[in-house]
């Protein structure tokens, strides 16, 4: 194992500035999915569970969204909820049981709300209840990607060591281009934060400036 004295920001840098990095690239059509932007995890006014990386996540967040709907292209946000037994959060919610803990979130309560500063277009964007960390398990996702044809996945949302992580993994394990706009996703600390965008991009996604994937949605839009 190679050893470091540099902080996970600086591995990150360095990752981030090598101009020979290879990618995935972006596809054909692709789906745009929101992980967890609710109160629980978006409000460190309200929440201790809470978390802010970029100010402006979910300002960025909006724009994608407007440029996937020009297109017609699936927009979609997931939260987490569970029952009031927690049966549903099955081991995950074994190891506290505190009004912060995880399964404590349930249906209907402030923490599972969607952050009202989302731009949700109801009737048109996906709504997913989740209960394990990747948006893909016991979701419709895939069945919506299978009907729509895409073949590339933007995810944002948080935390970016947690459910972005294992949505990376589970969209590359799948087979689909995954591009992860770096302004666009957040964590409790700047150590996992980093960390994990140092291994998405050397493992399982395009980790990009949020500027390129809306310039990207632009130029399709432009060629319609």
């Amino acid at each position: 194992m190679e050893l470091s004295n540099k902080t996970a920001r600086e591995l990150w840098l360095e990752v981030k500035a090598n101009p020979n990095r290879a990618r995935f690239g972006y596809g054909k059509k692709a789906v745009l999915v929101n992980i967890d932007f609710q109160r629980a995890y978006t409000r460190p006014d309200e929440f201790k569970t809470a978390y802010e990386t970029d100010p402006r996540q979910i300002e960025y967040v909006n724009a994608l969204a407007q440029g996937f709907r020009k297109l017609g292209w699936p927009v979609v946000w997931t939260h987490v909820a569970y029952a009031d037994s927690a049966e549903d959060a099955g081991v995950w919610g074994t190891r506290t049981n505190t009004p912060d803990s995880l399964q404590n979130i349930k249906h209907g309560s402030r923490r599972a709300e969607l952050d009202d500063r989302c731009e949700i277009q109801h009737g048109t964007d996906l709504i997913y209840c989740k209960r394990m960390p990747s948006p893909f398990f016991e979701t419709p996702l895939q069945s919506l990607l299978v009907w729509h044809q895409c073949d590339t996945v933007v995810i944002t949302g948080g935390s970016t060591s947690g459910c972005v992580r294992a949505g990376a993994v589970d969209s590359l394990s799948r087979g689909y281009r995954t591009i992860v706009p770096e302004q666009c996703v957040a964590d409790k600390h700047e150590s996992y934060h980093f960390a994990n965008l140092t291994d998405l991009m050397l493992k399982y996604a395009d980790v990009v400036d949020v500027n390129e994937t809306l310039g990207w949605l632009d130029k399709t839009v432009a060629a319609l």
